[in-house]
């Protein structure tokens, strides 16, 4: 008797079956119809304008078609999912619907883990999980269903290639991320290899004092020890650091740090001892690019009162859209639609805050021009629903848009 395939990485080949049960769980009418009209559309004395790259890239929809796959393929049997497979309430909700059930986060595999067994199905998401965490479910035997995004494994390749050859993974992401810990745990899989994360240009401009010779060991140690691998001695693994990112941070602060950390390294050891010393490679994921850009262009245009910025508050891709668009208009990132309680009361989670606030008499008063976009988790059935949201809110409807121009 043949052994039972244990672990997917491509998926079922049931999207014929899923197909319209995804359609209809997240399928927008009225977003097809600003795209008809040019992502920009009118009713009455409101104007909607949308940006141009918005919502589900191409690794969320595969991680969200698979999940849908799995649940298809094994319906008789329990099914994990390893955390959020996306950052967004909405989808997360609808696979816990279908009996899926999210695990925890947690440090510890065999507690993680504890309830899974052989006959068991493990989902993991689209940021991948630690090499701790593969290696004790492939010990446990059950059948796994691997949705990491490829823009995920390819900054795991190069993190790969820096601890062969015993450069330290210096990475642009939040320490605690799920997608931060699976990339970092990559460069312990070689002898001596090493990570450090940086969160942000403050994170960075402190490693460059190391560096540079300007600040301690002791300073240096207490404000990364959450965020360094295990041992880790920044005078011995700061001399040779290869630059890799979480995917999703903001791509022109995750360029900066690269140029801090550059001229850091050539200041302490000059042009010729660079190739030796520091590498970089660009790990940012195109989808993430492609929608920061599409609202960097739309910014750029101008004629906007305000942008409404959707998607999961825990989602970074969704935060880095909304600070590009604080810097420019005021600017809200909700969940979705229930974050518009009303023409005065706006739900939503302010640039830098780790919690939601309200905001009263947000809405201007007589004509007024809404910029939209959605980070790479948010499916385009909660950007419609907060369409009709917004219109509701000066008593239209979304069969009243009509183009512009």
């Amino acid at each position: 008797m043949a052994s039972e395939q244990k672990y997917f990485q491509k998926g079922f080949q049931l999207k014929t079956i899923v197909g319209p049960v995804l359609a209809a769980n997240y399928h927008s009418t009225v977003v097809e119809r600003l795209k008809e009209y040019g992502y920009t559309a009118q009713a009455g004395d409101i104007r909607l304008r949308l940006a141009r790259e918005f919502g589900f890239c191409y690794g969320v929809d595969r991680a969200v078609e698979y999940a849908y796959e799995t649940r298809e393929k094994f319906p008789d049997r329990r099914i994990f999912l390893s955390g959020e497979i996306i950052h967004n309430p909405d989808v997360n909700g609808r696979i816990e619907k279908m009996g899926i059930r999210l695990l925890a986060d947690g440090p510890d595999p065999a507690t993680r883990y504890a309830e899974v067994q052989k006959e068991d199905v493990v989902l993991l998401p689209a940021f991948g999980v630690t090499v701790a965490e593969m290696e004790h479910l492939r010990g446990k035997g059950c059948v796994m269903v691997d949705t990491t995004c490829g823009s995920v494994l390819n900054v795991w390749k190069n993190v790969h290639y820096y601890a062969r050859d015993s450069f330290t993974a210096v990475i642009h992401g939040k320490y605690y991320h799920e997608e931060t810990k699976a990339t970092a745990s990559q460069a312990l899989t070689h002898p001596g290899g090493r990570f450090l994360c940086v969160r942000d240009r403050a994170e960075t401009e402190v490693v460059c004092g190391f560096i540079r010779g300007t600040l301690s060991r002791e300073v240096f140690v207490e404000r990364f020890q959450a965020a360094m691998s295990p041992g880790f001695d920044p005078a011995r693994d700061l001399e040779r650091i290869g630059l890799a990112n979480q995917t999703t941070m903001l791509m022109s602060e995750s360029m900066e740090v690269q140029e801090m950390l550059r001229a850091a390294m050539r200041d302490r050891y000059g042009d010729a001892e660079m190739p030796t010393r520091f590498r970089a490679m660009d790990t940012i994921c195109s989808a993430t690019q492609d929608r920061q850009d599409a609202v960097l262009r739309m910014l750029e245009t101008g004629g906007l009162d305000l942008m409404i910025v959707i998607g999961g508050y825990n989602s970074s891709n969704t935060q880095a859209l909304a600070r590009i668009c604080t810097e420019k208009l005021p600017t809200f990132h909700i969940k979705g639609p229930e974050g518009i309680a009303g023409p005065e009361e706006i739900r939503h989670r302010p640039v830098g805050h780790g919690s939601e606030a309200s905001t009263m008499g947000w809405l201007p008063a007589g004509p007024l021009s809404i910029g939209l976009t959605a980070g790479a988790s948010t499916p385009n059935n909660v950007v419609g629903e907060v369409i009709e949201r917004l219109l509701a809110l000066r008593g239209r409807k979304t069969d009243e848009l009509q183009p512009i121009g």
